[in-house]
């Protein structure tokens, strides 16, 4: 799915890529809140922080189901970044700051986050229930 550099797509987006991974055998619980929560995030981050916001790019989505997980991709065409350079927002000492507590909370609803090298995909897989 190709979603449009718009934050206002990203609700409808959610929606679509859930039902489908809901019917394609991803539990309920992962599917309607999991799954919902992570890529909404995961394409927020995209569309602004990826593509800061720009209307002339896009995100790419792609999902992959396998027998025990699925696979969620999210790009952006930004330039990327370096995941382990984003501060833990739990820190006594950030906790009063907005920035990281999106890539937070995707690594903690989600079973496993990866990064490509050059920073602008993530892909997030959840284990099929």
């Amino acid at each position: 799915m190709r979603v449009p550099t718009d934050l206002e797509i990203v609700e409808e987006a959610v929606d679509v890529i859930a039902r489908h991974c809901l019917a394609s055998g991803l539990g309920a619980r992962a599917a309607r809140f999991n799954l919902r929560v992570a890529l909404s995030e995961a394409l927020s981050n995209a569309i602004v922080y990826g593509n800061g916001l720009d209307p002339s790019k896009s995100v790419d989505v792609r999902i992959e189901i396998a027998t025990q997980n699925i696979a969620v991709h999210v790009s952006d065409e930004g330039d990327g970044f370096d995941p382990s350079s984003i501060p833990d927002p739990t820190l006594p000492d950030r906790i009063d700051r907005p920035d990281g507590r999106g890539l937070f909370l995707i690594r903690q609803l989600v079973d496993n986050v990866s990064f490509n090298d050059r920073g602008n995909a993530i892909c997030m897989i959840l284990r099929r229930a």
